[in-house]
């Protein structure tokens, strides 16, 4: 457990998502964390301090002037006591007084205050997450060396849907053990591949895929944690590049394969987990085609195999494959490790609901030539940490 024994400052503003601060202590404390709380007024509104309080095992601080705290100066006490202040959820007021350095209240003079790293994690409505002035005001944070995690996008409290839910609990847990994790990767240079793969039919449409990204992205924050200089190579998502990670984005396999080349031999670690379309249009339109006829046929042609081509380099990576299959899964991934001469292969199965392509978990089964670990269901920023974490293991041993 890498948080076990952690000090943990969480502080709660006032959102709807402040309701997720009672699960979040648990989740925490079940990892080894000693957490407090420290909550705004507007918090108050939606969870009680009293639960708060019983669940962390701790009085939860909330006012920034507490005559009986402020005999040991309290809110300094609580800044210099955490390992980590998390800031969830950051409604855009707490974010925006965050930014501007202000002390008006326990939440914020404790941002300032402590010395500890300060994760925000923010929740609020989509369009005031997406208003400019909130995009500066994380995008300045982040360069001050605050944390951002999230938002999660869906259908929110107030009934619209996009940009702004607050990252669950569980999330958030796997998260700050990425962050306190072992720096296995340290001086290691990873490029990941993510996201489908847009393979054009004419100016308007294109064939791809189910995948969502999510899983290569999680592994792209979860080697940026573990100290690796990450490349992330993305086809088209709605996802958030991770903090100290450089991202290239693509759209066809084509353009993937070439971004992928232009540094592969920098590279001491290569991970192919974009699902890339297998075949593209041989001919592609120059015009919209016209809905004229019944039926339309379309000539295909294989697209280049990356995860194949990076493998065959004389001095490559450490290349890891990716296999999601409905059936037999074992049988096509080592068919798949042996036939493009693979060093591991991380291989799930997609029919099973709740994980995979579009879920926010996943389960694995890791082969390499001599053995195989299977991951059990897992968010997939856990399931990103575990994997890496066998990566540095296998290359440790060889």
């Amino acid at each position: 457990m890498n948080l076990k024994n952690k000090k943990v400052l969480l502080g709660i503003s006032g959102g709807i998502a402040a309701y997720k601060g009672a699960d979040l202590i648990r989740r925490l404390q079940d990892q080894g964390a000693e957490v407090r709380v420290v909550m705004s007024k507007g918090a108050t509104a939606f969870i009680t301090p009293l639960t708060l309080q019983a669940l962390s095992g701790h009085p939860v601080s909330t006012d920034l002037l507490d005559p009986a705290a402020e005999m040991g100066m309290g809110h300094i006490e609580l800044a210099r006591w955490a390992d980590v202040v998390v800031i969830a959820p950051a409604t855009a007021n707490v974010i925006a007084r965050i930014n501007a350095g202000m002390a008006d209240e326990l939440i914020t003079t404790a941002c300032l205050a402590t010395d500890a790293p300060v994760v925000i994690c923010p929740a609020m409505n989509q369009q005031m997450y997406l208003n400019i002035a909130t995009q500066e005001n994380l995008a300045n944070l982040s360069r001050r060396g605050y944390t951002i995690w999230g938002p999660d996008a869906g259908i929110q409290a107030c009934g619209e849907v996009g940009p702004g839910r607050m990252l669950q609990p569980l999330d958030i847990c796997a998260r700050l053990e990425q962050f306190f994790a072992p720096k296995l990767l340290a001086g290691q240079k990873i490029m990941i591949t993510a996201g489908p793969t847009r393979e054009a039919i004419d100016p308007v449409r294109y064939i791809s895929n189910h995948s969502s990204g999510k899983m290569g992205y999680a592994l792209a924050q979860a080697a940026a944690a573990m100290g690796a200089e990450v490349t992330l190579v993305s086809g088209p998502v709605n996802l958030a590049t991770p903090a100290g990670v450089t991202r290239i984005n693509v759209e066809s396999a084509e353009q993937m394969l070439h971004s992928v080349m232009q540094d592969i031999a920098q590279q001491h670690i290569f991970i192919g987990c974009a699902a890339v379309a297998d075949y593209k249009v041989k001919q592609v339109a120059d015009q919209k085609i016209k809905k004229s006829n019944a039926h339309m046929q379309l000539d295909m042609e294989r697209n280049p195999d990356i995860l194949a081509t990076v493998a065959q380099q004389q001095q490559r990576p450490f290349t890891v494959g990716f296999a999601a299959e409905t059936q037999d899964v074992a049988h096509y991934a080592m068919d798949k490790l042996k036939r493009k001469n693979l060093d591991m292969i991380a291989a799930n199965d997609v029919s099973i609901a709740g994980q995979g392509f579009n879920a926010d978990s996943n389960a694995l089964t890791v082969f390499w030539q001599d053995g195989q670990q299977a991951l059990a269901v897992a968010s997939k920023q856990a399931i990103a940490q575990q994997l890496l974490t066998l990566i540095a293991n296998r290359i440790k041993s060889s």
